[in-house]
């Protein structure tokens, strides 16, 4: 194989699997080329990723050494992303009865959320996330592209027990906005003691609902190493329940009457 082949080839490996040790003997066996042409190779993919922003490959040294890609998102072009969202936001034709916010659109997008994914994975890339847990429904996509980029499972929190996923550890926890007793469950079989989680979700006011996962997976013995919403609402009236978190947009004014929203960068900066 010509090397301009043996780059495609590769390139496409390492996109197609992030997070993922390689060592360089099974590159040389497969594409029938030295250690040495192999090295090369890897050292203009690595500048390629890096220049196009796009993460970078991640040298292991020793007998048991080889490479890792890992998927990043430079700030600068986060925050260009972030930027178009905010307007997108903006448009006062998303306002929904109750001052609710239209986002399923976005949500549907997948050139959209893998982006947000993308800028979610970059930030706890270094937090050994070992699976991200989302509550059904509109944080699922968001959660599956913060995994593909981490290359870990997802695990969905229901409001109600499915019969095909056997026994299930069920809680109940106050809604921050509502204050209503709600009721969320995981089957015991979604995660494993001492997990390192990673919570997604779309759309935080109060934290209620993500305070109740925290809540849930504190009965496996796992550990939250991170927390990131898509929109998070700037109400000063409502007590925050959530402090330690990340998210991409705050939505701090949904005038009705002036068909007006004020939207802005969140806190992932």
């Amino acid at each position: 194989m010509k090397r301009s082949g043996r780059l495609v080839a590769i390139t496409n490996y390492f996109l197609e699997n992030p997070r993922v040790h390689k060592n360089l003997p099974s590159f040389a066996e497969k594409y029938k080329a030295a250690k040495a042409s192999i090295s090369e190779d890897l050292d203009i993919i690595d500048q390629m990723f890096r220049a196009e922003g796009l993460g970078h490959l991640k040298r292991i040294a020793g007998s048991a050494g080889g490479v890792m890609y890992i998927p990043e998102s430079p700030m600068e072009k986060g925050m260009e992303f972030v930027d178009q969202l905010c307007e997108r936001l903006k448009d006062p034709d998303r306002i929904l009865p109750g001052g609710y916010l239209y986002m399923s659109d976005l949500l549907g997008e997948p050139h959209t959320v893998r982006e947000i994914g993308r800028i979610f994975a970059s930030n706890f890339s270094k937090l050994d996330i070992d699976v991200v847990v989302t509550v059904a429904t509109k944080g699922i996509p968001l959660a599956y592209a913060v995994a593909s980029f981490l290359n870990v499972p997802v695990v969905i929190v229901r409001r109600d027990p499915k019969v095909t996923e056997g026994s299930s550890v069920s809680i109940n926890y106050v809604s921050g906005s509502s204050r209503k007793i709600q009721t969320m469950v995981l089957p015991k079989r979604s995660l494993e003691e001492g997990s390192n989680v990673c919570i997604i979700d779309d759309f935080m006011k109060a934290g209620g609902t993500i305070n109740g996962m925290v809540s849930l997976l504190k009965e496996f013995n796992t550990n939250v190493k991170a927390i990131g919403v898509l929109a998070e609402a700037d109400d000063e009236e409502e007590e925050r329940v959530v402090n330690d978190y990340m998210s991409l947009v705050k939505i701090s004014n949904v005038d009705i009457k002036e068909n007006f929203i004020s939207v802005q960068r969140g806190n992932f900066i």
